[in-house]
This record gives C-alpha cells, sequence and structure tokens, in this order.
C-alpha cells in the first residue's frame, strides 16, 4: 500500500492549509513572522507530509471544545466617526514598539521631530491585513514586517520620502497584507523587511530545512539579490542625476553672475567715457581772438 503523506498536494490543499494558518493566527497561535513563514511553506510544499508538518503543532480539524476567538468589529470613534485607532506618537523622542503585542485595530503612527519604529514580526495579528496611518512631520517613522508580506503604501510626502524595501511575496498567493497611508513633511516613512533589519529569534521545526531549499530553488535569495542590486542601482544614478542637476545649476547660476558682471563693467566703462567726455567738451577752453590777429 502506498504511502498516502508522499502523495502530491494540490493547489486546493495548499491553500486549505493557509487558510488554517491564517484561523490559527487569529486565534492567536502565531506571530506574523510565523504566519508569513509558514504561509510560504504551504506555497512551496510539495507532499501532503509536508503540509502536514506545518499544522502539526496547531488544533486539528475538529472544533475544540473552547470557544473561538473572534475579533472585534472595528469600534467606530465617540460621536460616529471614523475607526478607532491604536496610537503610538513621539514628540521630539523615540517611541518602539517590538516583541510580543497584539494587533487587533489600525494603527495611528504620529511623530513630530521624532521617531517611531514598529516591530511587527512578533506581533499577534488578528487579521489577514494591518492598517497602519503614518503621520510625520520633521521625523521618521521606520515599520519592520517579515520578507514575504505584501505591502501596499500610499499617501503623499512634501520634502520627505516614503518607500518600501521588502522582499514581497509572489503575485497571486494569500500572504498578510500591511496596508500603510503615509502623510509626510520633511520627514520619512520606510517599511523595511527582514533582511534590512536586526533578526529575530526564530524556531526551527521538520519544515524549517526543506523550506530553506525550496526558497532558493525558487531564487527567493537571488530576487532579493536582484531587487536590492537594482535598488541600490536606482539610488545611485538618482543621486548622480540630482549631482549633475545640481552641477547645471552651479555653472547656470555662475554664468548668470559672470554676464552681470560684465554687463555691469561694461555699463560702467561707458559711463566713464561719456562723463570723461563731457568734462573734456565743457572744459575745453575757448580759443583766444589774438590767435588770428
Amino acid at each position: 500500500m502506498s504511502d498516502l503523506g508522499g502523495m502530491r498536494a494540490s493547489d486546493a490543499e495548499r491553500e486549505a492549509v493557509v487558510e488554517r494558518l491564517r484561523e490559527a493566527s487569529v486565534d492567536g497561535r502565531l506571530t506574523l513572522a510565523e504566519l508569513t513563514e509558514r504561509t510560504e511553506a504551504a506555497y512551496l510544499a510539495r507532499t501532503h507530509a509536508e503540509l502536514a508538518q506545518l499544522t502539526a503543532d496547531l488544533p486539528g480539524g475538529a472544533p475544540s471544545p473552547a470557544p473561538a476567538y473572534h475579533p472585534p468589529a472595528p469600534a467606530s470613534a465617540p460621536g460616529g466617526g471614523g475607526k478607532l485607532r491604536k496610537w503610538i506618537v513621539a514628540v521630539m523622542g523615540d517611541t518602539k514598539r517590538q516583541g510580543s503585542w497584539r494587533i487587533d485595530q489600525e494603527i495611528g503612527a504620529v511623530c513630530v521631530m521624532g521617531d517611531v519604529t514598529l516591530d511587527l514580526r512578533e506581533a499577534e495579528v488578528r487579521s489577514n491585513t494591518i492598517d497602519i496611518v503614518a503621520t510625520c512631520v520633521m521625523g521618521d517613522v521606520k515599520i519592520i514586517v517579515p520578507d514575504g508580506v505584501d505591502v501596499e503604501l500610499s499617501g503623499f510626502t512634501f520634502m520627505g520620502d516614503k518607500k518600501v524595501e521588502v522582499v514581497e511575496a509572489p503575485p497571486n498567493r494569500n500572504a498578510p497584507v500591511v496596508r500603510v497611508k503615509a502623510y509626510v513633511v520633511m520627514g520619512d516613512v520606510k517599511i523595511i523587511g527582514d533582511s534590512r533589519a536586526k533578526p529575530i529569534k526564530r524556531g526551527w521545526f521538520a519544515w524549517s530545512e526543506w523550506w530553506q531549499e525550496r526558497r532558493v530553488e525558487a531564487g527567493y535569495g537571488l530576487r532579493h539579490e536582484l531587487g536590492h542590486g537594482m535598488r541600490q542601482m536606482h539610488h545611485e544614478s538618482r543621486q548622480a542625476l540630482g549631482e549633475a542637476r545640481d552641477a547645471f545649476r552651479d555653472m547656470r547660476r555662475e554664468a548668470r553672475e559672470t554676464h552681470r558682471e560684465m554687463h555691469r563693467e561694461e555699463h560702467e566703462a561707458r559711463r566713464e567715457a561719456r562723463d570723461t567726455w563731457r568734462a573734456a567738451r565743457d572744459g575745453y577752453p575757448p580759443e583766444s581772438p589774438e590767435r588770428y590777429r
């Protein structure tokens, strides 16, 4: 009799495991980093046995006797306004939120001449989407996420910058989503992945080895290196373009100053010549009549 665990997994079975992982995250059994890793591994799994390893330490298909946790519906602000938010604020200082914490509502991050750091990797996330509104005035907001999530960044900047430096999930995968609306005035909002942040402690499971091997086979590391290289080239080209633009502006400004100086000198020389001619004309003595006698 053939080993059923070695049977090839279908796309529908992979999606079913991903849904179970999401439910475990909602129940508070997985952090965002664990959910992202196992979701990625589920899409890379090839057999039933490998899929089973991803949920071996989670409740089975049968319902648990204890009531399941259901994330609360987004509450309205007093007076019937928008959603309630969990506020993290820094005014002329630094605020960090990291380690184990729960995210069950929208996050509002505000910095005024300060820095806010949000590390979402070890947070318990009660939905598949994390919404963050970041407002930054003359400061920095840094959001650290696991590589493999989908990041949606929107908003506007004025004399500032907002950017994403994350190895995102391949298209058409049901990966966790981090949605950030950034409003920046003379500051920076940056979303970075594991590869650009201080590493956190992670467990090692039966599936970890083949997951890492499949990631290499699928070119995750290569995509990251290529992406990093492209970003670096883009940054260097922008920097070179900016330097060339500044040099051109300086050259044009110097040319204008030189032209103005030449014009001033020419005007001054003409004025002096005119004054000399007038002085000579007005001061020339009349000829004496005795000269013609």
